[in-house]
């Protein structure tokens, strides 16, 4: 069994303390398999990055942005890495998950079956579907 990274656990535990109000809301939304069962981690490494919210099982990433992330070359870097390691990857701006929560949860869930579109690039979101997108979730 291997042990946990703690270089890494400790930088997951900073990130989660300063998680902004957008954040902890989804993940009230999010946790305890609140939505349809699914299990939702929060600030998942992968690589050298940290998914704000991932199912596991589905292999989905959830990111809730605020504008700084905007045209972000970081950002886009980061995706392309996510995708890269079979992880699809969902973006939110900070604004729509405090004013328009039902649908930002109607369209996460949509993600986690398989619903949406490979690519959406949208005013409102962005999502980009990893190979294999659609099989990996139960």
């Amino acid at each position: 069994m291997r042990g946990p990274e703690i270089e890494t656990t400790g930088r997951a535990r900073r990130l989660r303390q300063s998680d902004n109000d957008a954040e902890n809301a989804l993940w009230m939304e999010l946790r305890d398999r609140r939505l349809n069962g699914h299990k939702f981690v929060r600030q998942f490494p992968i690589g050298r990055y940290f998914a704000d919210f991932a199912c596991r099982d589905c292999q989905l990433v959830v990111e809730v942005d605020g504008s700084q992330h905007v045209d972000n070359s970081y950002d886009q870097t980061r995706d392309r890495f996510m995708i890269s390691n079979s992880w699809s990857v969902l973006r939110f701006w900070n604004v729509d998950v405090l004013k328009e929560r039902e649908p930002v949860l109607e369209t996460i869930l949509a993600a986690l079956e398989g619903r949406l579109e490979r690519l959406i690039e949208t005013h409102e979101l962005r999502f980009i579907a990893a190979e294999g997108y659609g099989e990996t979730c139960p």
